[in-house]
């Protein structure tokens, strides 16, 4: 048995939090009985649950995929100006996925993508702190004084930013440049590339490597594959997620 509202997000119809409204609005009922309270649970299999007199369609099976995203595709599902979306990558894939998170179009490295949206939500609440590790190649050779400003945390236009693990790669000097690896758990937008600029050294290329536990290895660049039985659970394990049987 699981509430009302998780059954229809999980479905597709909408989001937790929207589907919360759809149902305190009297939209739904379950074997032709209105129902119009949060604390309502049930089952989809065996019962007749209809939103706005339609019946919403079985869960479909849960399926989990790690993307080496390329640059020049945006984390979105779908993109009215027409432009190229991580979606495009798995042409096989029937599910309907969305990424978790999103990396920006000129951004490449890891991203998840997933039906499961208990799993999305745990992932990307703030209190689970999932770490994220970026290699990130700046302009310029940054001081220790601005390496430790990193770590400790960066006033940005939406607040402060928590201490972050930050290490340099490698100086090349002969190109004034350096390669740094960063490690957050915050999700704000443009969030790397915006903390390197507030110290002088905006980035030039900026790749994810890992991701809650997970790395690319032997995934080429605009490559995707299935996650492992083994991977899927230590992910319910970071989210504070139970894990569906």
């Amino acid at each position: 048995m699981e509430r009302l509202q998780k059954i229809l997000a999980q479905a597709g119809i909408a989001s937790r939090r929207e589907a919360e409204k759809i149902i305190l609005a009297g939209r739904v009922t379950v074997d032709g009985e209105v129902i119009d309270s949060l604390g309502y649970k049930t089952e989809l299999e065996g019962h007749t649950i209809l939103v706005d007199g339609n019946p919403i369609e079985r869960k479909e099976a849960l399926v989990y995929y790690m993307l080496n995203k390329p640059k020049g595709y945006i984390s979105t599902v779908k993109d009215d100006r027409g432009r190229k979306t991580v979606i495009d990558l798995f042409p096989e894939v029937k599910e309907r996925i969305f990424p978790i998170g999103r990396l920006d179009g000129n951004t490449e490295g890891l991203l998840l993508f997933t039906n499961d949206g208990s799993l999305m939500n745990g992932l990307l609440h703030p209190k689970y702190e999932v770490y994220k590790t970026y290699v990130a190649l700046v302009e310029g050779i940054p001081t220790d004084k601005e390496i430790l400003m990193l770590k400790n945390g960066i006033e940005l236009s939406d607040g402060m930013t928590a201490p972050a693990g930050v290490r340099i790669l490698f100086r090349d000097i002969p190109n004034n440049r350096t390669k740094l690896e960063i490690m957050i758990h915050e999700g704000r937008n443009r969030q790397v590339r915006r903390m390197c600029e507030a110290v002088g050294h905006p980035v030039n290329s900026l790749k994810r490597t890992e991701f809650a536990g997970l790395n690319l290895s032997g995934l080429k660049r605009g490559m995707h594959r299935p996650l492992t039985e083994e991977e899927i659970r230590s992910l319910y394990e970071l989210s504070g997620t139970e894990e569906k049987k």
